[in-house]
Order: C-alpha cells, then sequence, then structure tokens
C-alpha cells in the first residue's frame, strides 16, 4: 500500500496536469466498495474545475471550484494512469475525463480502491503537520499499546505504514516491541525527529530518483525495511519479525517495558 511519501509524490505530479482544469465527465466502471453512485458523484463534480490536488494520510483529496472535495483510498492495489481520449486500462474502477481532452482512470485488480465524496478523516494528526508536537505524541502513547501498532494507528497519526514504520523506529533507535507509555521523554523527541526526517527524506528521494511517479511503491532506497540487505547503515545484522506482518529492526534499537 503506498504510504505518505508516495502519496505526496503523486500529489505533487499530478497537480501541473490536472489542476485549474474543468472536469467534463465522471464515469463509475466498477461500483466496487464506493458508497456515492455515480450520479452523485456526477451531479457534485462535472462540469467544475479541479483546483487543487493534495495528499492528506494515507489518502488523495480532489479539491472543485464548487468547494467540493473527493477523497481517494488506494487501498493495497490501486493504481492512477493518465490517458488521452480513450482508456485502455484493465481493472477500471472509475474515469475521470477533463475538457482539454486529459483523462486520469483508478484501477485496482482486487476492486477496494475506492472514492467518497466528503471525506471524513480519522482522529489522528497527519505526520508531516506542524500540530504533530512532542506533547501531542507524549500525551497519545500513554497507553500499553506496542509502538509500531500506536505509530500506525491513523487515530493516533495518520499517514505512516508499516514498511515507513520500521524506518523510523530504527532512526530513533527505539525498538519495534516496546511498550508505549514505557518510553522517557528524550526518546519521544527522538521519534518526533525521526518521523519528521524518514518522512521528508523519502519523498524529497522518490521525486528526485522517479520524476513523474504516480503510481507503485518505492522501497528501494529504505535501509532497514528492505529484504535485499542484510545490515543497517552502522552494521548491525536486520532481523525480520513476521509476525502479524513483516517488522524489520535490529538489536541497536533500545527496548523499552514496563
Amino acid at each position: 500500500m503506498p504510504e505518505l511519501p508516495d502519496l505526496h509524490a503523486f500529489a505533487t505530479n499530478l497537480n501541473p496536469l490536472f489542476k485549474d482544469q474543468k472536469l467534463d465527465r465522471i464515469k463509475v466502471v466498477n461500483a466496487g466498495t464506493l458508497k456515492d453512485t455515480e450520479a452523485a458523484l456526477q451531479k457534485n463534480l462535472e462540469g467544475h474545475v479541479l483546483k487543487n490536488i493534495y495528499r492528506d494520510g494515507k489518502e488523495l483529496r480532489f479539491l472543485f471550484s464548487n468547494e467540493v472535495l473527493l477523497g481517494m483510498h488506494l487501498m493495497l492495489h490501486g493504481e492512477l494512469y493518465i490517458f488521452d481520449s480513450n482508456n485502455d486500462q484493465k481493472n477500471k474502477v472509475v474515469e475521470f475525463h477533463f475538457k482539454n481532452g486529459k483523462g486520469l482512470v483508478l484501477t485496482d485488480r482486487s476492486a477496494r480502491a475506492n472514492i467518497k465524496l466528503d471525506p471524513v478523516n480519522k482522529k489522528g494528526i497527519d505526520a508531516l503537520s506542524a500540530d504533530l508536537t512532542e506533547e501531542y505524541l507524549s500525551k497519545q502513547l500513554q497507553r500499553k499499546k506496542n509502538i509500531k501498532a500506536a505509530l500506525t494507528d491513523q487515530d493516533i497519526i495518520r499517514g505512516i505504514g508499516n514498511a515507513y514504520v520500521d524506518e523510523i523506529l530504527w532512526e530513533a533507535l527505539i525498538s519495534p516491541f516496546s511498550v508505549s507509555k514505557a518510553i522517557p521523554p528524550h526518546k519521544i523527541k527522538d521519534l518526533l525527529k525521526a518521523i519528521k526526517k524518514v518522512l521528508e527524506n523519502a519523498i524529497d528521494h522518490i521525486l528526485q530518483k522517479h520524476p513523474g511517479i504516480i503510481r507503485g511503491e518505492v522501497r528501494d532506497f529504505l535501509v532497514i525495511h528492505n529484504h535485499k540487505l542484510q545490515k543497517s547503515p552502522t552494521g548491525s545484522a536486520i532481523k525480520v519479525d513476521k509476525k502479524g506482518g513483516s517488522t524489520y529492526y535490529t538489536d541497536e534499537q533500545e527496548l523499552f517495558s514496563l
């Protein structure tokens, strides 16, 4: 599933192509998990100018000139493709046809990717928001929850997934098996710095090395959550725990428990 850096890159690259373009037609090909009817989507979106595309948490947002907001969640297998006039992609979910002849299609072989009018965000603060402070993080981590589970809980922090949480916890030198409330204040500070550093560096890398990217997951540059690597940048052996999803870590990371 694309995580925050991937989605940020997608939005950055889609904006120059579709921002300020009028949506001529929207076509639902596979209603699948969509909550809105095609008629409702057409009524709210057709004939309006797309003012901005941006990322929020683990979703893309499309803001139109009538102030209607459309959310898009790619789920595990959702992909975006650009087309001219005719679209020959397989596994189509929904097509957006713009007045200038350009089109954007959302596909998904598992038919779970979806769009939603006026999406409601999870309760958590976005991982790159200025509102994600040391004070907020300290308060939210006062629970007996595993730290990896806490950081990927979208009601605590929005945007972080399985791959990047491993990178963040290694950067902060905190074991992914630590109990959240056992982490001391000075390590909370390190954790906040690691969140910003890892995600911002990943965005920069993806945009620089993969210009124009609008789909997929770029993971080849990760230094811990990377099955091709055996050691961390500092020489410690990378271990993998496959319980409940693969967790990559090293013995360099300190374990905090109650």
